[in-house]
């Protein structure tokens, strides 16, 4: 039986194991894979404290994990386009992937582009879709200034690329322990903390078109104070801030298709786009991942090596 993440409560690091575990019965339209390389993102990290258990509840025993890239081991009856041996990248919305091998839908994979790395390949799905979405939800035209929160993290990294594909100014809220590589990306950094505001101001003197928020209501209402109409707001956190003033809040469940993920992935392979890897983990070492995941100092994707 393969090994995976496994957890039988909400709690901190310590309710994670690594453990044998039975494969869900395969459907006819599933498919089984061996995985390769599965990103840990933030909201995991939540929805294992249980802070998300309203909106995301978990029923233990539970995996962990969204994000997958593999090798195809076995196909449904029904399964089309897909065959053992095809290397593939895609998404579980059972919490499975932090595994040895998951069982996913079909419609849940699309194939890892050649040259593609299998760390970059198990990061794209949550950060990149998510980043998709962020960004199509503030319209921007080319020239816009936007801001953006969190901006060296997961997502924040692809937000300001898919950004400056599309032409905007890009502004970005790091510290300052990654302020060259947001400049190498065209990204004019400025330092959080205290007095961001002033900073902002001075960075932005034609103004902001757009923000961004990939951290919390803190910056929805930075955002408020910078003068950023609500319809320019977009945050991937703090739904209930952005439900009072009428701001957007989009993320991976509004762009979850392969046709999407198939276009981010692409632009990677391609190289437009970077997927930084901070570090990779193998499984047994899940904890230490998490714990450098939700110390929130981290530049791109932390992985896990089955």
């Amino acid at each position: 039986m393969p090994r995976a993440v496994q957890l039988d409560e909400y709690g901190g690091l310590d309710v994670l194991t690594v453990r044998e575990v039975e494969l869900r019965e395969v459907g006819k339209e599933d498919v089984v894979v061996a995985v390769k390389a599965a990103a840990i993102n933030p909201g995991e990290a939540a929805i294992r404290k249980g802070l998300m258990a309203k909106k995301f509840p978990a029923k233990f025993p539970s995996g962990q994990g969204s994000d997958l890239a593999g090798i195809v081991t076995e196909v449904g009856i029904d399964v089309e386009g897909f065959a053992p041996g095809d290397e593939v990248l895609g998404w579980s919305w059972e919490r499975s992937s932090q595994a040895e091998a998951c069982v996913v839908p079909a419609e849940q994979l699309i194939r890892k582009p050649a040259g593609l790395s299998w760390e970059a390949a198990g990061s794209l799905y949550v950060a990149c879709v998510t980043a998709f979405a962020a960004v199509r939800a503030v319209d921007i035209a080319a020239g816009d200034t936007v801001v953006v929160s969190a901006a060296a993290g997961g997502v924040g990294t692809i937000v300001v690329q898919l950004l400056g594909i599309a032409g905007a100014n890009v502004v970005g809220l790091a510290s300052e322990d990654h302020h060259n590589w947001l400049r190498a990306k065209g990204v004019t950094p400025v330092t959080y903390g205290e007095g961001v505001l002033q900073r902002l101001l001075e960075a932005t003197p034609d103004g902001i078109d757009a923000f961004i928020d990939l951290d919390g209501p803190e910056y929805v209402d930075l955002a408020v104070e910078l003068g950023v109409p609500a319809a320019k707001i977009e945050t991937i956190i703090a739904f209930e801030r952005a439900a009072e003033i009428g701001a957007k809040a989009e993320g991976s469940n509004e762009a979850s298709t392969p046709e999407i993920l198939g276009e981010m992935a692409e632009l990677v392979a391609a190289g437009k786009i970077e997927v930084p890897i901070a570090a990779t983990y193998p499984l047994d070492e899940v904890r230490e991942a998490f714990e450098q995941v939700e110390a929130r100092h981290t530049l791109g994707k932390i992985v896990l090596i089955p």
